[in-house]
């Protein structure tokens, strides 16, 4: 009988102990910071490739790792806050994506938290890292041609719109690249003999304003720079650019698969598979010092017949065969 009440108290202290070792494992996941200057519905998709990559480096959200995702929502004057809730916390690695806002946040927050970032401007310029082959901070992660597109972009809508005079170049004016933007984009077209008339939009309601602005000035296309903000409103713009006939370009695939006349940007889907190699490997021991940044090159050319037909407009065959993609 003594034995018996000894296994029973033996086995009842176990079953006590489990829930305390549960714990101490759950407490014992990594925890990843993510710190976007955008918002989560418009970003799922690349969220859901990151988070796949991740799994394939062995860290599957909610089993053995965890993320705590920060969203600025457009407001990019929050980001310095939100990535300080970051460190106070204490993450293993904080993934600051979404354009060139978020990165400048995070590293002026915490010198030892490794960061992962995606930056569309060079990261060295903005002093995330000494150079791109050896980083030398805490800093690593991917640069992808977004903001410099400009120049290319006017060229293949004016190969659409070869009669173009007067081209819009929609910018956010938060975003810190949009000076940059404007004078690359008025340069190139004072070069072709086009005129540009820029328009600026930070919010929906803005957006509306400037499109209207474009068919008063009677603009015959329209460029719309990358930003986090502008490509969270990528249905609205495309709809209004049907619906007042403006032929427009734009940086991302995902404005085109919005409906989108054209794009011409780089992968961000090879962008955020990057961020989650970098991620997994740092997670398993490794510097972000010794992770060379990653300059992505993988371009893409999407042309939306559906839009253009919308609009009235024929692609030239010779266009066409240059795309990486054409919906139909």
């Amino acid at each position: 009988m003594s034995n018996r009440r000894e296994f029973i108290a033996l086995l009842g202290g176990a079953a006590a102990a489990w829930p305390l070792a549960a714990r101490a494992q759950q407490s014992a996941m990594p925890v990843i910071g993510f710190l976007n200057a955008g918002s989560p519905g418009p970003l799922a998709h690349l969220v859901a490739i990151l988070r796949q990559n991740l799994a394939e480096a062995g860290y599957v959200e909610g089993r053995n790792m965890a993320i705590d995702y920060h969203w600025a929502e457009g407001q990019y004057e929050r980001l310095p806050a939100l990535a300080g809730e970051l460190v106070r916390r204490q993450v293993a690695v904080i993934i600051a994506s979404g354009g060139n806002l978020a990165a400048p946040a995070a590293k002026a927050t915490t010198t030892t938290i490794p960061i992962v970032f995606s930056v569309t401007d060079d990261p060295v310029k903005h002093g995330l890292v000494t150079n791109l082959a050896r980083p030398g901070s805490n800093a690593t992660g991917v640069h992808f041609f977004l903001s410099t597109l400009a120049a290319k972009q006017l060229g293949l809508i004016l190969e659409l719109v070869p009669t173009a005079a007067l081209i819009g170049l929609l910018v956010n004016p938060d975003n810190q690249n949009a000076e940059a933007v404007m004078t690359e984009a008025t340069a190139a077209a004072t070069a072709i003999g086009v005129k540009i008339d820029v328009v600026r939009a930070s919010d929906r309601d803005a957006i509306e304003a400037a499109l209207a602005t474009l068919i008063r000035s009677k603009a015959d296309a329209l460029v719309v720079a990358a930003d986090p903000f502008v490509f969270s409103r990528r249905l609205q713009l495309a709809t209004l650019a049907t619906r007042h006939a403006i032929p427009a370009i734009y940086a991302t695939r995902d404005n085109a698969e919005a409906g989108g006349l054209m794009s011409y940007g780089t992968s961000l889907t090879e962008v955020y598979r990057q961020i989650g190699v970098y991620t997994g490997r740092i997670l398993k021991g490794a510097k972000p010092q010794e992770l060379p940044v990653v300059q992505s090159t993988k371009f893409e050319f999407v042309i939306n017949l559906i839009a253009a037909k919308a609009l009235g407009l024929t692609v030239p065959p010779t266009l066409l065969a240059r795309a990486d993609e054409v919906i139909e």
